[in-house]
């Protein structure tokens, strides 16, 4: 198959789109999998005989057996049924055997595009880079997954947190080559927002994005049901101010929902900031519509925030409060890299 120059380029973009489609689908399926306790649902870590899933009874049998022996099971779900535990196994067999696909669907037009040279040397970094990212993923995912298996009910807040920030920013480099690659670099002006702003606020998000995760591994969601205050103070009455300063931060539920809650309301006020900007200077109006929809869409991600909590980090408000931070971090990117467009 022969490609000319402008069938190549939609071709990468189209198979560029499309990983990061999945890459986000992903996140959102490990999210729900986090959310239904399915996590542990599969002991075991096989890389090639993992892809087929049970089929006989005994087969079954054979992985309930497996599950019945981590704490999980004998602390915290010993009445669970055999029908049970296939509800929470297929939710963590489709989030691995996705991944397996993204692998896949990445490596193969990767291997074809080397082969036929038809990427530049930087693009051919950047996706071996990416590459290498996926492949470190499934490690981190084995390793946050076998933290669960011996000592805990659990699987650890660190090993979770490292794993969705990993994936998270697998898809901004994904999602930031898609946008290269179809750019026309065609803005009337040669003005940009100073102090990279756009870039401090897409940092400070995927560090929220990653506190996230703490409250999610903390089960932190399901206390201090109230907003705007934590059971009518603003700091949580089971805790510390200097806790604030130590590793409790990490490892205490109601330190991590506050430091979740407060780094949401800096980057209201810094986006409000940034909105000033663009609105008081002309020559910015390029970058108008794409920071409304990132203002929208933090003002969106707020609200579903707020219902998580006050209903307890039930599964429909938590996974769409996971889902809005995609959209969130998606539409930041656009106007990211927008303002680096500009020489």
């Amino acid at each position: 198959m022969h490609l000319n120059k402008n069938q190549n380029n939609k071709f990468i973009s189209l198979w560029l789109l499309l990983i990061t489609f999945l890459v986000a689908l992903i996140i959102i399926i490990g999210g729900l999998t986090r959310l239904t306790d399915s996590g542990l649902s599969i002991t075991k870590w096989d890389l090639f005989t993992g892809i087929l899933p049970p089929v006989s009874s005994n087969d079954w049998e054979k992985s309930f057996f497996l599950y019945k022996k981590i704490p999980e099971y004998k602390l915290i779900k010993s009445s669970m049924t055999l029908d049970q535990f296939k509800i929470i196994y297929w939710w963590e067999y489709v989030h691995r055997l996705l991944g397996r696909a993204i692998v896949l669907l990445f490596l193969l037009p990767l291997i074809y595009l080397t082969f036929k040279k038809k990427l530049s040397k930087k693009n051919l970094f950047s996706f071996y880079f990416i590459l290498f990212l996926m492949l470190i993923q499934g490690f981190v995912g084995w390793y946050m997954v076998k933290s669960g298996l011996l000592d805990r009910v659990d699987v650890s807040q660190y090993r979770l947190s490292l794993h969705l920030t990993l994936a998270i920013i697998i898809f901004c480099i994904l999602f930031w080559n898609y946008l290269k690659n179809i750019s026309q670099n065609n803005f009337e002006s040669n003005v940009k927002i100073s102090f990279y702003l756009p870039v401090i606020f897409l940092i400070i998000l995927i560090l929220q994005i990653s506190l996230g995760a703490f409250v999610s591994g903390l089960h932190a969601g399901q206390i201090y049901q109230s907003w705007p205050l934590m059971n009518q103070n603003y700091f949580p009455d089971d805790s510390m101010f200097s806790d604030l300063f130590s590793l409790k931060v990490f490892e205490t539920p109601s330190l991590a929902q506050f430091i979740h809650r407060n780094v949401a309301y800096l980057m209201l006020l810094f986006f409000l900031l940034i909105l000033f900007i663009v609105f008081k200077n002309d020559e910015l109006s390029y970058l108008r519509k794409s920071a409304i929809l990132v203002f929208l869409f933090l003002l969106l991600q707020l609200f579903l925030g707020i219902l998580t909590i006050i209903f307890g980090a039930q599964i429909f408000f938590a996974s769409m409060h996971q889902l809005g931070s995609i959209v969130l971090l998606t539409a930041t990117l656009i106007l990211v890299f927008k303002n680096s467009r500009i020489n």
